[in-house]
């Protein structure tokens, strides 16, 4: 495994917190350094006040189902929009592709790409496995979008230089998805 190559790269999947800098930590700058004790530090994001997420969140679910790519990004799409303007930072495009791209280190999960040159930063999912091409499971799929908006999340709303794969990195992403998880249950809850 390539944590530092992965830092810059997308993610290919869920990679356990340590209790300590994980192992690229040492052969980090001081000022990146800084940077990642930054991010380590913040371990919590709560879905920004008063965004409705649990429709976008099923129909994600819907998308995978259904077997339906242009469904599924527009549902992306949406639950991307919503949770940018609440939390007030500039919007990302989110494309939804077939099958995972591969390599000897595995299948890529996902990928972000911060703005650059007037365009806006862009999310890039897959909902295929690349082994087996099985339409990805739904919890995985939506971590999965959840990592990539982590990235953006870290640039625009925390101000952080740059977007580390630290134990804060998991804990916000992991907090977050388990905001949109609860969300959707509420839809389909007999109160709902």
């Amino acid at each position: 495994m390539r944590p530092f190559a992965l830092a810059n790269a997308g993610s290919r999947g869920p990679v356990p917190p340590a209790s300590v800098p994980f192992a690229y930590y040492d052969r980090l700058s001081t000022a990146r350094k800084a940077i990642y004790r930054r991010s380590d530090a913040i371990a919590t994001l709560d879905l920004p006040p008063g965004t409705v997420s649990g429709p976008a969140v099923a129909a994600i679910r819907g998308g995978l189902a259904a077997d339906d790519p242009r469904g599924l990004q527009a549902a992306c799409q949406a639950l991307c929009d919503a949770l940018t303007a609440g939390y007030r930072v500039p919007a990302l495009s989110i494309r939804v592709l077939a099958r995972r791209p591969s390599d000897d280190c595995g299948e890529l999960h996902g990928l972000y790409e911060p703005a650059e040159g007037g365009r806006r930063a862009r999310i890039t999912v897959w909902m295929r496995t690349a082994s087996r091409e099985q339409v990805v499971a739904y919890r995985a799929f939506l971590r999965t979008v959840v990592h990539e908006l982590g990235h953006h999340l870290d640039y625009e709303l925390l101000g952080l230089e740059e977007s580390f794969h630290t134990e804060g990195f998991y804990k916000r992403e992991s907090a977050l998805a388990n905001a949109l998880f609860a969300a959707e249950a509420v839809l389909s809850s007999p109160t709902g």
